[in-house]
């Protein structure tokens, strides 16, 4: 066999078990890396896409990988180049084992790869030159061990013959021996003379039997000496020895003895180790007194038997030569050798029964019982050890799993074997259970209650719900929601929102206590698990109330309308009623109390204010000194935190007659008027004044076009239409005990701040309302009876005064 010539591959199937199968092939060494080795899909039935979905790899235990596994093509290929003597050495069968490992499902194929020899080998000896003295006396057929030559290569590659040159004196001798070596002998058949030849010069070459044949060649040198006759000759053929492996160096193997008849020198014996192979010299010393002692280490899994060639020579050249053969006794020395196939990193905790997570391999090099392995794994856990076939297990689940009780395992696997003592090892596999979906979140509490202060802002925190999952993960994963419902018609989520994550409620709308007091709605907590579990909760939501609302004055009226003013007699008495002033305040509790102080006054020595009534009353006699006109301003406060008030201004008049309070505050009026109007007047006339010249650039262009026509302007006053009042007009609406009706007509010149008025009888006490704006006749609307006022109050009559241009 070449190495261009193509492996010749053979298969074999015989089931391993339920999911174990074999394959074998045969290939030469030396192929090229990456050269086919066999198609394993095929020839073990796999799809290629079973191969690639099952992560088909190669397991070769603690060996060097020399074949790689091709997914994507499901064949065999060389990995690295095969050398079979560095592989095998000299055993016959040389063969790579290996497994086949799938998963999901797990399944494993053994596969054997024998390694056939090619001739890449020459045939060497372990010196280049071997030297002989021998006496001329020596007698034809005389014989003289030679150095066999060695060849790694085995079979047809291995040592085929030798050839010996030149042959005038000496032959070449070959002898079958039991390990199936040849002994190479070199026998005398002329006699030496040497006088006529002391040094003779011979070439041993060794070939082989393979295609090219290939030699090795060993250069003797031969000294002719005087009469040495007689050969050394050992006792045994064979010497057999034991040794304990792991023994010590410098231990004692055995001792053999070779003897020579001659005398003297030509007597002495040397002794020599000559075996080659197997660097057999490099682990045995033979000493001068025949004893072989151990100088190298020994390990019965390395090598269990040693065949050690000696070799006994005296002093003239002449040697005998003879085999010991040691048998290594093993010891316990190696702990099991544990190796993960494939290994689950997590499970479902809803795994059945006998659901494999890992497959192992056990293995001990020792012999006998010292190899045997037994495995176990820890105590209290829900799994244990399978058997699949000799050296293989796998790990399987012995009862259910709860990721809530137990969120990991570490598997300890213990592997022991049966020496004395017994050796162990141990390996750990961490297992995490995987969580499924099978509990529904849970609130810390059955319902919540949660304030919240009016007027607060939009997106403002009100409070947090919380939910626990014992799951794990995503099942885990709370996300709240709001339950659809309605609060007085509107959906609550105008309300209020919910953080999907957090579970913070946020208010959507700034809430007023005066139109909601509290409202209820539920969150849902549902997990990210499928399918989701979700519960939920009452959530009530109370509002607070704030002082959030000033006091609002009811009366006396505050607008931009005609001043009003309250009447007070100068004979009015201590304690007198001058008006009384009506606020609310629309929130409630402590910041709705009201309460009322008097901030300015025209004369404060005059005038008070109650406390919590609002009554205004004359504190001392009014006197002829007193201004008709009288401006008090008075403050409405709560009793909120900070409080809030209103301001409202009251106008009295001091007098007796209207004609009096009539010329005071016709000139507050006008002032009043005479300032509010001046822009407006200002703006209007630049309004007109814009208006008349467009209109007369119009005009003159329309005259030049229309020359043919009659120029005509049309103009149409407008004549003002003054309204008519009747004399003794009055309001029909009034009501109170007044015996009387008063009308009143004022009127007033342009240019005079003094008007001509007609008064009638004076009226009791009145209201007096001042409009500066309006045109027309004077009217009088009799004062109606204030609802809030105290049942003795005095009646008052409101006049209305309408001061028109006369």
């Amino acid at each position: 066999m070449t190495k261009k010539r193509l492996a010749q591959l053979f298969i074999c199937f015989h089931s391993l078990g339920l999911a174990l199968g074999q394959v074998s092939y045969s290939i030469p060494e030396e192929m090229a890396k990456g050269s086919l080795v066999g198609n394993i899909a095929r020839d073990l039935d796999i799809a290629l896409q079973r191969l690639r979905s099952g992560k088909a790899r190669i397991f070769t235990g603690d060996s060097a990988e020399y074949i790689e596994l091709n997914r994507e093509r499901g064949v065999l290929l060389i990995k690295e180049r095969i050398d079979r003597e560095a592989l095998c050495g000299q055993s016959t069968l040389c063969a790579l084992h290996s497994q086949i490992i799938l998963e999901n499902p797990m399944e494993l194929f053994r596969i054997s790869v024998e390694i056939t020899d090619v001739n890449d080998n020459n045939p060497s000896f372990k010196n280049s030159e071997k030297r002989f003295e021998i006496s001329e006396s020596a007698v034809a057929g005389s014989k003289f061990v030679l150095e066999r030559a060695v060849d790694a290569d085995i079979g047809l590659n291995g040592i085929k013959g030798y050839t010996l040159r030149p042959t005038d004196n000496f032959a070449l001798k070959l002898q079958n021996q039991p390990d199936g070596n040849k002994k190479v002998e070199m026998v005398l058949q002329k006699p030496l003379d040497r006088e006529k030849q002391d040094h003779i010069s011979l070439l041993l070459t060794a070939v082989d039997g393979g295609e090219p044949q290939m030699s090795g060649t060993l250069q003797i040198y031969i000294t002719v000496l005087d009469i040495n006759d007689n050969a050394p000759i050992f006792t045994q053929s064979v010497y057999k020895a034991t040794i304990t492996e792991n023994s010590q160096k410098g231990t004692t193997v055995t001792r053999v003895s070779a003897t020579d008849a001659d005398k003297g020198t030509n007597s002495e014996v040397s002794y020599s180790v000559s075996t080659t192979m197997d660097g057999v010299a490099d682990v045995f010393h033979i000493n001068e007194n025949g004893e072989v002692i151990l100088i190298g280490g020994i390990d019965f899994e390395k090598a269990k038997v040693y065949q050690i060639d000696i070799e006994a020579s005296d002093s003239g050249g002449l040697s005998d030569s003879s085999k010991i053969i040691v048998d290594v006794i093993d010891v316990n020395d190696n702990v099991p050798v544990i190796s993960v196939l494939s290994k689950s990193n997590s499970i479902p905790e809803d795994s059945a029964l006998n659901t494999v997570i890992g497959m192992f391999t056990a293995q001990d090099p020792d012999y006998d019982n010292n190899g045997k392995v037994k495995c176990e794994i820890n105590n209290d856990i829900p799994f244990r050890i399978k058997s699949a076939s000799s050296g293989f297990y796998s790990l399987v689940t012995d009862s259910e799993l709860d990721r809530e009780r137990d969120v990991e395992y570490n598997i300890t696997i213990t592997c022991s074997d049966d020496g004395e003592p017994s050796l162990s090892s141990s390996v750990s596999i961490n297992l995490q259970i995987a969580d499924i979906n099978d509990n529904a979140p849970v609130f810390e509490r059955r319902s919540y209650d949660a304030y919240v202060i009016e007027n607060n802002s939009a997106g403002y925190s009100i409070f947090t719900v919380k939910a626990s999952d014992v799951d794990w993960n995503q099942n885990a994963r709370i996300s709240y929601m709001l339950e659809d419902s309605a609060i007085n018609g509107v959906p609550v989520s105008s309300y209020v929102s919910v953080n999907a994550e957090s579970g913070v409620i946020h208010a959507v709308r700034s809430f007023d206590y005066e139109q909601i007091k509290d409202f209820r709605f539920h969150v849902k907590a549902q997990d990210g698990g499928s399918p989701p579990l979700m519960s939920n909760v009452t959530v009530k939501i109370m509002i607070q109330d704030q002082n959030d609302n000033p006091p609002q004055v009811l009366y006396p009226v505050q607008t931009g309308g005609p001043l009003v003013a309250e009447m007070v007699p100068r004979s009015a008495d201590v304690g007198y009623l001058v008006t009384k002033v009506v606020a609310v305040d629309v929130d409630s509790g402590q910041n709705a109390w009201l309460s009322y102080k008097l901030q300015k006054a025209t004369d404060r020595a005059l005038f008070e204010v109650g406390l919590q009534n609002g009554e205004i009353r004359t504190i001392r006699q009014v006197t002829d000194k007193d201004a008709v006109k009288q401006r008090l301003t008075v403050v409405v406060e709560d009793n909120g935190q900070p409080s809030r008030s209103a301001t409202v201004n009251v106008n009295v008049a001091v007098a007796d007659s209207f004609p009096e309070v009539l010329s005071e505050f016709t000139d507050f009026t006008h002032d009043k008027e005479y300032n509010d109007n001046l822009t407006f007047y200002l703006v209007l006339a630049l309004a007109v004044v814009s208006f008349l010249f467009i209109t007369c650039l119009v005009v003159i262009i329309s005259v030049k076009i229309y020359r043919w026509r009659q120029s005509r302007i049309l103009y149409h006053p407008s004549l003002p239409v003054i309204p008519y009042y009747p004399p003794r007009y009055s309001d029909t609406l009034g009501s109170g005990t007044l015996q009387h009706v008063y009308n009143y007509e004022v009127c007033r010149t342009t240019d005079s701040r003094k008007s001509d008025c007609k008064f009638g009888r004076a009226a009791s006490q009145n209201i007096l309302i001042m409009d500066p704006s309006s045109t027309g006749t004077m009217q009088r609307i009799q004062s109606e009876k204030n609802i809030l006022d105290e049942p003795d109050s005095p009646l008052e009559v409101r006049l209305l005064f309408s001061v028109y241009q006369c």
